[in-house]
């Protein structure tokens, strides 16, 4: 969500508009019709600013800690029905 406003218009209600960008509304502020700033929450503005980690740094900590193994085989050896069921002719 977005809505613009012009530097008089946003000095005049900035209050509200804080509360907007603390509720995630981003607000776009314009001079003479251009946007010239963004008035975001800060953790929107800390997910744009910090770093991510590269591929290669998120591949290795996720093989660094590999999952959880799969139960053995016959875990789930007496959950099905071995009867041979119906018979059934063409």
């Amino acid at each position: 969500m977005s809505s613009s406003y012009s530097i008089a218009e946003a000095k005049n209600a900035l209050p509200s508009l804080v509360h907007a960008a603390e509720t995630g509304t981003c607000v776009q502020i314009t001079r003479r019709g251009k946007p010239v700033a963004v008035l975001l929450s800060m953790d929107d503005y800390s997910r744009l600013t910090h770093p991510q980690p590269s591929f290669g740094t998120a591949l290795q900590a996720f093989l660094s800690h590999p999952p959880e193994p799969l139960p053995p085989d016959d875990t789930f050896d007496n959950l099905r029905d071995s009867s041979p069921g119906r018979s059934f002719h063409w």
